[in-house]
């Protein structure tokens, strides 16, 4: 790479298979990344709290939030302190088990932010369709087994794509030039057949694209034909508020990992600068921003966040007498 050093040396080649590797990028300054860290980590924390100690918000739409958020965090903490340490120590070495597993975490987590985005889009449904019976419908055994449920799908989709990176041979490169293990990033040091990988990556990825877009689109465009309905100005105001927040929410996710995936295979020409943008671009950004949109646009956990800060307040004030 020009004018800039490796960000992680993953480490030597035997007998054609990545025993030990590192991943390689320009030059980043770490400090901002840390602050990036500190942000998602401090932003999603304190949502996760309020909704915890808040007995007002433990409402099914509150709790899957708070799940969103939560994932939020398992992805940050799979990526980023590796990331930080690589910035530091310009020979930090990663085994390819631990890439593989980087990887796993990586992919499990997005389709986990992805599966609960369809689990609010079933809540609202219930609610805006179904009012009379959304409390008896949507009880925390379904929000449990919709749990259990997104878990076994996100394990069925990206358990065969990594077990497949795991079988391939490597020996072109013991550097990866992205700043984690995505599977493209991997692919691209190997040196045997790879398209039974690219068309299973591909196929799972268009189906779960497809079919998450479709059941979207079905949830709330019925949605918006049943809030038409209403006649209170104030109650369909306050849907398409609500709905509007998710649909913020899914258009940055959904477009963000579209957008990586389509310029990875396609602007082959780009630097490998502008691959990391974009890949640090679709991983870090949703998961900086959902507690920012969730924060200012939800107005019971805007109002939680209000009392909470002005306890905190009270409480660090000196008593008086």
């Amino acid at each position: 790479m020009h004018g800039g050093t490796e960000l992680m040396e993953l480490i030597g080649l035997g007998k054609a298979t990545l025993e030990e590797s590192s991943l390689a990028v320009q030059v980043l300054p770490p400090v901002p990344f840390f602050c990036l860290f500190l942000l998602i980590v401090t932003t999603n924390s304190v949502l996760i709290y309020t909704v915890k100690t808040e007995e007002s918000l433990h409402s099914p739409m509150c709790l899957l939030i708070a799940l969103l958020l939560t994932v939020n965090l398992f992805g940050t903490f799979a990526i980023l302190p590796r990331m930080l340490l690589s910035l530091l120590l310009p020979a930090s070495h990663i085994s390819l088990t631990e890439c593989l597993v980087q990887m796993f975490f990586l992919y499990f987590t997005i389709f986990l932010d992805c599966n609960v985005l369809l689990m609010m889009a079933l809540d609202r449904f219930l609610a805006i369709c179904h009012p009379l019976r959304y409390a008896e419908l949507m009880t925390i055994k379904l929000l449990g087994f919709l749990v259990l449920l997104s878990l076994l799908r996100g394990l069925c989709m990206v358990g065969p794509v990594v077990a497949l990176a795991s079988q391939v041979r490597f020996c072109r490169s013991n550097i990866i030039s992205h700043f984690a293990c995505e599977h493209m990033a991997l692919m691209r040091l190997s040196c045997s057949d790879i398209s039974v990988n690219k068309r299973a990556g591909i196929a799972l990825r268009s189906f779960e694209f497809i079919l998450d877009l479709s059941l979207l689109l079905a949830s709330y465009g019925w949605i918006v034909h049943t809030a038409l309905k209403i006649r209170s100005g104030n109650v369909r105001q306050k849907v398409f508020h609500t709905c509007g927040t998710h649909w913020i929410v899914i258009v940055i996710s959904y477009f963000s990992r579209l957008s990586s995936s389509v310029i990875f295979r396609l602007v082959k020409s780009s630097s490998q600068d502008v691959h990391n943008l974009i890949s640090a671009t679709y991983l870090l950004f949703p998961w900086t921003v959902h507690p920012l949109i969730y924060g200012v646009r939800t107005k019971e956990i805007r109002g939680s966040l209000l009392k909470l800060f002005q306890k905190k307040k009270l409480a660090g004030l000196p008593k008086s007498g």
